[in-house]
């Protein structure tokens, strides 16, 4: 199985240079450009489409399959993955139909979506590499199933929500390329020097909104659930008290990138879950070693995946 970190963008860094990362770049306010929406992209017309539907009815069924099929980016995605290891089943598809069938009707609308987001940006912008994002977002979407499973039925969050929190929670590195390009190079630089201090912090030294911020930002622009938008905005800060009313979202997402090694994105978030954060979600701290080797092994087979895409 091949390494996480292999299919990372390796960088060398000169560390003789004599860039100061603690100077902000004043090229573009970030603050500013989130007050002014319309300088961050919109979100696709086919994710809008597929974020209103009800799947509860057959129209909304049948309406889902009729715009995923019209993409055939998406099928090949939502297909590939639907005979892919993660499954665990030898039932192969070879139709967005029978993928459904096989994936669950929402986790291939949440899927469908966030493929979506991410042809927003399809070329690289300077350091920040989509396909990178693609990856680290699908392997939390799918390393958080375990962790759900282990909470009581009743303090779980709703499915449909579940796999797109996963899917969009690191969205916010998308907005901060598109606001400022040279900003977000000097992020990637400066957590290539230091790649075991948590990443958030030093977005809190360089920047004056980070990406958890812009992210939640950029799901309320798009109207977005505002139990997706709390997750996105707290889910480095789940103990934070505006996040207790907003549901577990944010917090299964923490648990989850710790994890799990450093995928795609080299976000170092620490790999310490304490048993408070464990109790927090209804979960005997009894069980970790297990649920943390389950989603391990469910994020290595998301990069099989992505890697044979």
């Amino acid at each position: 199985m091949p390494s996480a970190r292999i299919l990372c963008t390796t960088m060398t860094v000169d560390n003789s240079s004599t860039l100061d990362f603690t100077q902000k770049s004043s090229s573009v306010d970030l603050r500013k450009g989130i007050r002014h929406l319309d300088s961050l992209p919109a979100m696709p017309v086919i994710a809008q489409k597929l974020m209103t539907l009800d799947l509860e009815s057959e129209q909304g069924e049948q309406q889902m399959m009729l715009l995923i099929s019209q993409d055939p980016l998406i099928s090949a995605k939502i297909i590939g993955l639907s005979n892919s290891p993660l499954l665990g089943t030898s039932r192969k598809s070879s139709s967005v139909k029978e993928a459904a069938m096989l994936l669950g009707l929402n986790r291939v609308k949440s899927v469908a979506t966030g493929i979506a987001v991410m042809s927003l940006i399809s070329k690289s912008i300077g350091r920040f590499d989509p396909q990178e994002l693609w990856l680290h977002n699908l392997s939390v979407a799918f390393a958080m199933l375990p962790v759900v499973r282990a909470m009581p039925f009743r303090a779980r969050p709703q499915d449909d929500l579940i796999f797109l929190a996963g899917m969009l929670h690191d969205i916010g590195y998308l907005a901060l390329a598109h606001l400022d390009a040279q900003r977000s190079d000097d992020l990637y630089m400066r957590i290539a020097i230091e790649p075991e201090r948590p990443a958030i912090e030093i977005e809190r030294e360089l920047l004056e909104a980070t990406h958890d911020e812009l992210g939640a930002e950029l799901a309320k622009y798009w109207n977005l659930p505002e139990e997706l938008v709390a997750a996105i905005r707290y889910h480095h800060t789940p103990d934070a008290p505006e996040a207790a009313s907003d549901g577990p979202l944010a917090r299964i997402i923490n648990v989850t990138e710790k994890l799990i090694p450093s995928m795609g994105l080299q976000e170092f978030v620490g790999s310490q879950v304490t048993d408070e954060e464990w109790a927090a979600l209804g979960i005997n701290p009894d069980q970790a070693e297990e649920i943390s080797e389950q989603a391990a092994e469910q994020a290595e087979q998301a990069i099989q995946f992505v890697s044979s895409l």
